[in-house]
């Protein structure tokens, strides 16, 4: 059995009517599936994801609150609680989301992040622990899913192999793949900001001074940046004259035509990432950037922080006011103030790379583990085709080649 897990806080209070879960390799797993229930753990919850080895915000509590008032009625919650010797040593929190594919729809257990941002995984510093005794709660427990895809996994960084191993040492054969990349200035590692500048190409420094150098023949030029500490410092105003700015630059950039459904001013979600702010407000989350010339709004930068970590969520600027490159000025006087802030990392995401590299240190991938169920036949046609994709279509994402096992269960399926 696995001995007790010794860890720096206390045990968690959840006398909240919480069902009995299984016990799994000297673990107790408690499985939670309505959002409100997870209130009787966030002691445990805050504790445990300011331990987690590079944290962000969508992996605290708050984040997932907000996003199932609005994401709810599309998925189911299925967070998992590992406990101990009596204490809370980490959670899997997991949702089954119902995604249309080209053979119809399919029933997908994963993380609750849906794209929002780049990587996400257990809660806390147990990773093998919470991931073993998981993954063991979902070969016991019934099958409410099709596939099972552990996605946005920080293999390179955070992982390391843990949750191969774990499905692995579960029973549950998965294959790896890449999901996404993402475009990462590491600044804790770059020396300090005159450093991490010098390193820049010469023609794209020049090329920001050339922006810095018409807006300032427009007016004078402000950056205004907006990090409220939070309900218990006394400071959780969310400032809606600042996020209803960079909601207006929003709708007068190439954003307002947009029908993706994911910009911040988009019918589909924009009264989610409204709520979203006051809460990252409420918990010290929000990180909104705006610059202005002559007092008029010109570039917004939004995004969200954690102990140092930062996520750009959405950017743009206003190109009817004459200020072409009023981007690149705003994005370089964030990162100049972040790194007299002592900000450790600004994850700039993952779409739109070209335009990030001029800024970036690195290239991050992201990468998925899918686990499809003998007996699922749709689940198995995916498997066949993503296999047939990696075969013969060179993945420029870096996913590795497909395996003989993969060729021997495809062979199983197609013939």
């Amino acid at each position: 059995p696995m001995s007790c897990l010794e860890t720096p806080f206390a045990p968690d209070c959840a006398h909240h009517a919480a069902r009995d879960g299984y016990t799994v390799g000297g673990c107790r797993v408690i499985e939670v599936n309505a959002i409100d229930e997870l209130a009787g753990y966030r002691l445990a919850w805050d504790a445990l994801v300011a331990q987690s080895p590079h944290s962000n915000y969508f992996q605290t509590l708050d984040w997932l609150a907000s996003y199932f008032r609005h994401q709810g009625r599309d998925c189911r919650l299925r967070a998992l609680v590992v406990q101990s010797c009596g204490k809370t040593i980490g959670f899997l929190p997991l949702v089954v989301r119902t995604e249309a594919t080209k053979v119809g729809p399919l029933r997908v257990l994963t993380y609750p992040l849906h794209d929002w941002g780049t990587f996400y995984g257990p809660i806390g510093p147990n990773t093998t622990a919470t991931l073993l005794a998981g993954f063991g709660h979902l070969r016991r427990a019934a099958r409410d899913w099709d596939v099972l895809e552990l996605r946005w996994i920080d293999e390179d960084l955070v992982d390391r192999g843990r949750t191969a191993r774990a499905l692995q040492a579960k029973g549950l054969s998965a294959y790896r793949s890449a999901w996404s990349t993402t475009a990462i200035i590491d600044m804790e590692t770059s020396g300090g900001w005159d450093a991490y500048w010098a390193s820049r190409t010469t023609k794209w420094r020049t090329n920001v001074r050339r922006n810095e150098r018409r807006l300032a023949e427009l007016g004078a030029v402000r950056h205004v940046r907006y990090r409220p500490l939070g309900s218990r410092y006394g400071d959780d105003d969310p400032r809606w004259d600042l996020y209803e700015t960079c909601e207006y630059v929003s709708l007068q950039s190439w954003q307002g035509a947009s029908n993706t459904g994911t910009t911040i001013t988009h019918q589909t979600v924009r009264e989610f990432l409204r709520d979203a702010h006051e809460t990252a407000a409420r918990t010290g989350g929000v990180d909104l950037n705006l610059l202005y010339v002559n007092d008029l709004p010109v570039a917004f930068n939004y995004g969200y922080h954690y102990q140092g970590h930062l996520f750009g969520l959405r950017m743009g600027f206003d190109r009817s006011r004459g200020a072409d490159g009023a981007g690149s000025v705003l994005l370089c006087r964030m990162i100049q103030d972040s790194f007299a802030r002592g900000d450790r990392q600004f994850d700039l995401g993952a779409d739109y790379l070209d335009c990030k590299r001029p800024w970036r240190t690195r290239l991050a991938t992201s990468y998925r583990y899918s686990h499809y169920p003998a007996g699922i036949s749709r689940a198995q046609i995916i498997h066949a085709k993503r296999w047939m994709t990696r075969l013969f279509i060179h993945d420029d994402r870096g996913a590795a080649a497909a395996t003989a096992a993969e060729q021997a269960a495809v062979a199983r399926h197609v013939t």
